[in-house]
């Protein structure tokens, strides 16, 4: 999205925000798979970083001086094709081929023939090793760009993680921003039941990390953490975005079964479209 036709206010990422989930609604219920838990979640934080906050060009997806953005919960690929395509780096067109046989939108997010996605994912954790690897070297190089990762708050107990995480606080790069989803639900229980984070920012503190908490769907508090890196000199940025797993759908809010449920086609997904166009 060029800075030309970003939107320039916080109703308008808000109503990005609704295109998104709308889009990825419609895409999960028609290829009846998951994750629409965790797209809903992450809507109001993609749509803030590709309306307002990120250097791209999509006429120019392979510019060099971009900022790289690394969807690490790569299982909510259906909003980041849906925040691409919004951006212009694809037609609106190809998001009917999400998940489909012959179809290059897979399930879980590619790059392989997708402009603007810079990395796969799949498996969680790999995602910040390889920001942080990125931001070593724009570092290094002279780049002005920054490495921006998306996280789950599920993904945050693999080892991988905080090796980046320790590895990124040596070398100080304030270049890198870690953006966590940190919606409470993981894929079959609640985090707390499963590997309770908290106390969470003190952990990346401890690390040498810059830490701010953040309402993740309040697209105006987002913008001004996001516009005013790095949160400390010398440090990198760790923006813990406290969001609703399911946000828009009053009966998906807070629910464990929309990580893998699809909403089915018909009723379900109508009634689900129209409380998030309401919303």
């Amino acid at each position: 999205m060029s800075a030309a036709t970003r939107p320039a206010t916080d109703d308008e990422l808000r109503t990005l925000a609704r295109k998104l989930r709308a889009h990825s609604l419609r895409m999960i219920s028609q290829a009846k798979t998951s994750h629409i838990g965790s797209c809903l979640s992450l809507a109001d934080i993609l749509a803030v970083l590709y309306g307002s906050v990120l250097n791209i060009d999509p006429k120019k997806p392979d510019w060099p001086d971009r900022d790289r953005l690394i969807v690490s919960k790569g299982h909510a690929a259906a909003v980041t094709y849906a925040a691409v395509a919004e951006a212009g780096f694809m037609p609106l067109e190809r998001l009917g081929e999400y998940a489909r046989n012959g179809g290059q939108l897979y399930g879980h997010v590619t790059h392989a023939g997708v402009p603007g996605v810079e990395m796969s994912n799949g498996s969680l954790g790999h995602g910040l090793p390889v920001g942080t690897g990125m931001a070593l070297t724009a570092k290094r190089d002279g780049g002005k760009w920054r490495v921006f990762v998306l996280m789950s708050d599920g993904e945050c107990g693999e080892g991988s993680n905080w090796e980046a995480i320790l590895f990124a606080g040596h070398h100080r790069l304030d270049n890198l921003v870690v953006v966590i989803d940190y919606n409470k639900i993981q894929s079959l229980d609640f985090v707390e039941k499963t590997i309770r984070l908290e106390p969470f920012a003190d952990k990346f503190r401890a690390f040498g990390w810059g830490v701010r908490e953040v309402d993740g769907h309040d697209v105006g508090a987002l913008r001004s953490t996001l516009e005013s890196l790095p949160i400390e000199a010398g440090k990198p940025n760790a923006v813990i975005a406290h969001t609703i797993k399911g946000k828009g759908v009053s009966w998906m809010e807070g629910k464990v079964l929309w990580h893998y449920r699809p909403p089915a086609e018909g009723d379900e997904l109508e009634k689900a479209l129209a409380e998030v166009e309401a919303s």
